[in-house]
């Protein structure tokens, strides 16, 4: 969702009893939207300057309190609300999944005839129904001291994620922190600073731990560091590599299939490898380790890619998740989520040649994007003026020091004219100079751009002078209009007529076809030395296997509205081109001499 699409949703959603992620790496987007929704909701705002002390920890604590408030006041609302009546109580029982007992008893409910009993019954539903977990992520590779460049104290000395982790920590907020974009032990240790993120004597937790995980063996190695330290990790999210929104961590070839059954084959290791190490934490430490937790295991849940309740069926019944996670289909819900009409338009028209695996991240990390948003066409303007990259106002992305002693972000302006003019100085042919310079000038300013679709939403920035950027999934390609938030999430829980066309391929197709042609862009850059030799062999070989599991899982039985049908001959034609690009890569490697030196 990147950083400003999703980061009013619970102000949205929650007290429908929807859970949401915000994420909490921009605090200058998020000081913005406060001052917003308290002027809305008729809340005292004082500014928090960005050079005080501390003011990154702060403004994100302030911002997540108040939208902690705004949801209780909007679920003590809509509980007030009587039943019976077409409004939003009703609206927050029929969006619930059918499964749900509080679902079940207010059909009875509402089976009733009048009276003390009904009323009764009416009472103990209201007093059951509780907003959605109002949850927050922090991209753990965004670690660095983005204002030290200034000599401020703003953070107190705290890298970017542990000032983003302690205003979560100082927060009022019950609910879930999401690690994404791998391991960060030096964050995690920090956390330990915080009571909230430990049980309680009752055995709560008031502040959980989700870890965004690749697969089991980085589920395993982030659990165990957790668990020395006593840290319990509350939901394992399992998340496509590539057939995902937002930045995309490729596995070595092996594709969500595989990695969902070996979970399944090997989930209870998670609870046997970890309680001993967090009891010993607790002993050591003196608290007891309440009873109540002793028969808790941490959920393992999957997301990225899916777009129907078959999906959904197979992804829970076959393969043993506990719930599956919808991002990228919201965008498209201007009920939940904050996206400026333009940028909106642009995805609701998107096919699936607009959207793409782009190399526009400073951080070199491929990003799944879209053809003509607003930050691509101002980039390539400023470039085409000869005033390339961006003043670099946030610097959330700082990493690179081949210029300057103080890291700098590829996408500014001053990074830009130092590396084009390195190129220009370059022996080398024309034809590749342009390609060196169309790389370093498709980096683009994301600190700004993916927070700026958020503002114009809201009404706080005019668009002209504030250039988008977005970041769906591929599966956004198949909702083609502006939905409903009721429309939504019954497509989710299968309820009524499905949104997308019985000919979009299977998540597992679409996640072939793009691991084919990531294997492809790994060869197509290959040096040839013997480590990528090594990936590459190893990537073609996870990648057959996992190709193989994926045409078992078609010879299923397919549950209703699951396209299993499209994954053999997308297997056969992906396999054929997979073997073709191998063999290209084998006679490369015969050609060059001492390619492992």
């Amino acid at each position: 969702m990147g950083t400003g699409h999703s980061i009013d949703t619970p102000i949205r959603v929650a007290h429908f009893g929807i859970s949401s992620v915000m994420s909490i790496i921009d605090d200058m987007l998020m000081e913005k939207i406060r001052k917003f929704y308290c002027q809305k909701f008729g809340f005292p705002y004082k500014t928090i300057p960005r050079f005080e002390r501390e003011a990154r920890s702060k403004r994100i604590t302030a911002y997540l309190d108040v939208v902690q408030e705004i949801v209780r006041l909007k679920m003590e609302a809509i509980k007030k609300l009587p039943f019976f009546a077409q409004n939003d109580k009703q609206k927050y029982f029929e969006l619930l999944p059918d499964e749900s007992p509080l679902k079940k008893d207010y059909q009875t409910m509402l089976d009733m005839g009048p009276g003390q009993e009904r009323d009764a019954v009416a009472q103990d539903l209201t007093e059951r129904m509780s907003p959605g977990s109002l949850d927050v992520n922090i991209m753990v590779k965004l670690d660095g001291h983005h204002l030290a460049q200034y000599g401020s104290p703003a953070n107190d000395g705290l890298s970017d994620a542990k000032a983003a982790l302690k205003g979560f920590a100082e927060s009022t907020l019950k609910s879930s922190l999401v690690f994404s974009a791998g391991l960060n032990q030096s964050l995690f240790n920090y956390m330990t600073q915080f009571r909230d993120f430990y049980r309680t004597t009752a055995g709560e937790v008031k502040k959980k731990i989700i870890l965004k995980v690749s697969d089991f063996r980085s589920a395993l190695i982030q659990g165990r560091l957790l668990a020395k330290k006593g840290l319990e990790v509350f939901e394992f999210r399992i998340e496509s590599g590539l057939n995902c929104g937002g930045h995309a961590f490729a596995s070595n070839g092996i594709l969500l299939a595989t990695l969902l059954q070996e979970f399944k084959q090997k989930r209870e290791e998670l609870v046997a490898e970890f309680r001993p190490m967090i009891r010993k934490f607790y002993e050591e430490m003196g608290w007891p380790y309440p009873e109540a937790a002793e028969n808790s295991r941490p959920l393992v849940t999957v997301q990225g890619g899916i777009g129907t309740f078959g999906e959904t069926r197979r992804l829970r019944d076959q393969f043993g998740m506990d719930m599956t996670g919808w991002a990228s289909p919201f965008l498209l819900v201007p009920e939940a989520t904050c996206v400026d009409d333009s940028t909106r338009e642009l995805l609701r028209k998107a096919k699936e040649e607009d959207l793409y695996l782009s190399d526009v991240s400073p951080l070199g990390i491929v990003f799944n994007n879209v053809r003509n948003s607003g930050s691509e066409v101002h980039t390539r303007k400023d470039a085409a003026s000869g005033k390339p990259g961006s003043s670099c106002p946030k610097g959330f992305l700082v990493s690179n020091t081949e210029f300057t002693e103080t890291p700098i972000c590829l996408a500014s302006t001053q990074y830009q004219m130092k590396k084009l003019a390195q190129i220009d100085a370059l022996e080398m042919a024309e034809e590749e100079k342009v390609s060196r310079r169309n790389e370093v000038l498709e980096k683009t300013c994301l600190c700004e751009h993916l927070g700026n679709g958020a503002l114009i939403a809201l009404g706080v920035v005019p668009e002209s002078k504030h250039p988008q950027a977005i970041c769906p999934g591929p599966n956004i390609a198949w909702f083609d209009r502006i939905y409903s938030l009721k429309e939504m999430v019954d497509h989710i829980y299968g309820r009524g007529p499905s949104l997308v066309p019985p000919e979009r391929p299977h998540m597992f197709a679409k996640e072939i076809v793009m691991y084919v042609d990531y294997f492809e862009k790994l060869i197509s850059r290959c040096n040839y030395s013997a480590r990528e030799t090594k990936t590459i062999k190893e990537f073609y070989d996870n990648l057959e296997s996992s190709v193989d599991f994926c045409l078992s899982v078609a010879s299923e039985q397919p549950y209703e509205g699951e396209n299993l049908a499209s994954i053999p001959p997308t297997a056969e034609k992906q396999r054929e081109r997979l073997r073709s690009l191998y063999a290209r890569f084998e006679e490369n490697l015969v050609l060059i001499p001492a390619y492992g030196a």
